[in-house]
C-alpha cells in the first residue's frame, strides 16, 4: 500500500516537474514573442529574397535545360517543382538558425541583458527550449512565405499536407537548437560569420536542395546524408509530390534525435554559460 502510495506521489511530482518546465519555456518565448510579434512582416520577408533568387535562376533559368527522367525523377513535371522544397526547407533553415543566433548574441555582446536571463530561477532546459521555440517561429514566418509562393506557383496543395508540416518545424528545431548553442558559443559576430560561411552556406548547397542524393556515387552520398537539411529537403519533397508509400519515414525520427540532442546540448551549455 505504501508502494503505491509512493508511486503515485512520483507519478504526480514528474507531472508537476513537466507543467513546471513547459510554463518557464513559455515564458522565455514569450520575451522573445514581444519582440517577433512588432517585426512579423520584417522576419517573414528577410529569408524570402534567397529562395526567390534560386528559384527565379535555378528553376526557372537553368530549370528549363533539366528534363525530368534525367538528372531527376519522372515523377515531377519540371525542375522547378523539384526545387520547391527545398527552397521551403532552405528558408526555415537559414532564418532558424540565424535569427535564433544573432538574437541571443545580441543579448550577450550588445545590450548586455543576457545576464539577466541567466540568473533567473529557471531550469537550462526551459530556457534551451524556450529559445528554441522563438526560432522555430522566426523559421516558420519565413518559410510560410516561401510555401506561400510554391503553391502559388504549382497550384500543389499537398505544400500543407500534415507530414509536410511536421517535418518543416523538425527542421526547424533543428536550426534553431543548433543556432541557440552557437549564440552561447561565440565571442563576436565575426565567429557568426565564420559558422555560416563553413557550416550553413555549404549546407544550402549540398542538402539536397538542388539535386537528388539517390543519383549521387555512394561515398558522396554518405556526406549527404551526414546533414540534417537532406533528410529534411528529401521529406519535404516526398510529402509534397510523391505517393505516401515513397515518403522517406526515417527523415522524421532522425531530426527529432537530432533536435533532442541539440536540445540537451544547449542545455548543458546554459547550466555552464558564465557572461
Amino acid at each position: 500500500m505504501a508502494s503505491q502510495k509512493s508511486l503515485i506521489w512520483g507519478k504526480k511530482f514528474k507531472t508537476s516537474q513537466l507543467q513546471i518546465l513547459l510554463a518557464d519555456s513559455l515564458t522565455i518565448f514569450w520575451g522573445d514573442w514581444l519582440d517577433l510579434r512588432v517585426r512579423i512582416a520584417q522576419v517573414a520577408a528577410s529569408g524570402l529574397i534567397s529562395p526567390l533568387i534560386y528559384i527565379l535562376a535555378f528553376g526557372l533559368g537553368l530549370g528549363s535545360s533539366i528534363s525530368p527522367g534525367s538528372a531527376i525523377s519522372g515523377n515531377y513535371n519540371n525542375y522547378l517543382e523539384f526545387i520547391l522544397p527545398g527552397m521551403v526547407a532552405l528558408s526555415s533553415m537559414t532564418i532558424s538558425f540565424g535569427g535564433t543566433t544573432f538574437s541571443i548574441c545580441g543579448d550577450r555582446l550588445f545590450t548586455k541583458t543576457f545576464e539577466e536571463l541567466l540568473l533567473t530561477p529557471i531550469h537550462p532546459l526551459a530556457l534551451q527550449l524556450g529559445k528554441m521555440l522563438a526560432g522555430v517561429v522566426r523559421g516558420l514566418m519565413t518559410s510560410g512565405s516561401v510555401l506561400l509562393v510554391a503553391i502559388i506557383i504549382t497550384r500543389n496543395w499537398n505544400f500543407l499536407h500534415p507530414l509536410f508540416l511536421l517535418l518543416l518545424i523538425l527542421n526547424c528545431a533543428v536550426f534553431a537548437g543548433l543556432g541557440v548553442i552557437v549564440g552561447l558559443s561565440v565571442r563576436s559576430l565575426e565567429s557568426v560569420g565564420l559558422y555560416n560561411n563553413f557550416v550553413i552556406i555549404p549546407m544550402s548547397f549540398l542538402g539536397a536542395t538542388f539535386f537528388d542524393p539517390s543519383t549521387l556515387p555512394t561515398a558522396f552520398q554518405f556526406v549527404v546524408y551526414l546533414f540534417p537539411l537532406t533528410y529534411a529537403s528529401t521529406g519535404l519533397r516526398a510529402a509534397a509530390n510523391l505517393p505516401l508509400s515513397q515518403f522517406p519515414w526515417y527523415s522524421i525520427p532522425v531530426l527529432l534525435v537530432i533536435a533532442i540532442a541539440l536540445s540537451l546540448w544547449g542545455a548543458a551549455k546554459f547550466a555552464h554559460q558564465q557572461d
